[in-house]
């Protein structure tokens, strides 16, 4: 999509707590952005009713807010980093920054 309309506010986003290390968010990171995505959402994963994957870990207000630094300071436009952040997080807010590229 980046590369079709560079124009266009390309969002991703995903969820900590599986065990992750920060080397890995940090390559993730790094590959999202080089792969075009301006926009960044971060949030806890918490395990749903069922069979699912256990929490490994859950994170700190404060290693969110480190987290979404390192995302700022690699130049993403828009970041939203903390444990109850999901995909839609302040999605009206979003909207506006792809307005203002």
């Amino acid at each position: 999509m980046a590369e079709r309309r560079p124009d266009a506010l390309v969002k991703s986003g995903f969820m900590l707590g599986l065990g992750e290390r920060r080397v890995e968010i940090a390559e993730l990171l790094t590959d999202i952005k080089a792969a075009g995505v301006r926009a960044v959402t971060i949030g806890q994963y918490l395990r749903p009713l069922g069979k699912r994957a256990p929490v490994a870990r859950y994170l700190t207000p404060d290693e969110f807010d480190e987290i979404g630094d390192h995302a700022r300071s690699m130049g993403f436009a828009y970041v939203a980093s903390g444990p109850l952040v999901r995909s839609s997080y302040m999605a009206e807010e979003l909207i506006s920054v792809g307005h203002a590229s």
